[in-house]
């Protein structure tokens, strides 16, 4: 029998030349895995860029220094005059809370000194209309972590840890970025971290101490780092 070929197999049906022609032209295959390649490429360097920014500094508020109601300028109080930080800051041992100063606070001095400064103006007439000044907040932990300045302060964790080289703000701006990698950073390792007593309220961070030194300060505070490490420390 002749097989005949059927006219949707023009010459001569599956064994013509022209049916091994690619389905796709060369070029179109180039274009297909150059814009593969482009979409892998854009999407690995969003994922990079994405991770680049959740970590630095603007993502974390580094640098934030709202406008206050006063004029307050911590390099000339903590740092030229060497202001003790409890004379504003007074629950900062004894309390979770730091405290905020007063009006009262303010106008123990600026009731004779600086009376006619126009940065004043806000405590004058916070203390006439018995209105307390709003300061705004600079740092700011999120609701679901629970921070106690005492404990760290009579652990001999300093001010200038968490807050910067306060003694060299004129206007006070947050200088650390407070996430949980940075704070399990120092419960890991809170040597480098501890001052001694006599320089736990100093305006500007001591000379690092030694590896001994960190040891003794550790001893003397009582610190067990495996107690730091729990979730309930900070999560409660």
């Amino acid at each position: 029998m002749t097989l005949i070929p059927s006219a949707a197999e023009p010459n001569g049906g599956v064994n013509s030349p022209g049916s091994n022609r690619p389905l796709f032209s060369s070029r179109a295959t180039t274009l297909l895995r150059v814009g593969l390649g482009g979409a892998v490429l854009l999407v690995a360097s969003s994922g990079f860029m994405a991770t680049a920014y959740f970590h630095s500094d603007q993502w974390d508020g580094v640098g934030f220094a709202p406008k206050q109601p006063v004029g307050f300028s911590h390099r000339l109080h903590a740092g030229e005059l060497r202001m003790d930080c409890r004379n504003c800051h007074a629950s900062v041992e004894t309390s979770a809370f730091a405290g905020m100063p007063s009006t009262q606070v303010c106008l123990t001095c600026h009731s004779q000194i600086s009376r006619d400064k126009r940065t004043l103006r806000p405590v004058f007439q916070s203390s006439a209309r018995n209105v307390p000044l709003q300061w705004i907040r600079v740092t700011q932990l999120p609701d679901h972590v629970y921070f106690d300045h005492s404990i760290h302060v009579n652990k001999g964790v300093g001010c200038t840890t968490c807050h910067g080289e306060i003694g060299r703000m004129a206007v006070t701006e947050k200088s650390e970025p407070l996430t949980m990698r940075w704070c399990l950073g120092c419960h890991r390792d809170p040597g480098p971290h501890l001052r001694p007593l006599t320089e736990l309220f100093a305006a500007a961070s001591p000379p690092p101490q030694t590896r001994e030194q960190q040891r003794d300060l550790l001893r003397s505070y009582h610190i067990r780092i495996e107690d730091l490490m729990n979730c309930s420390t900070c999560h409660r």
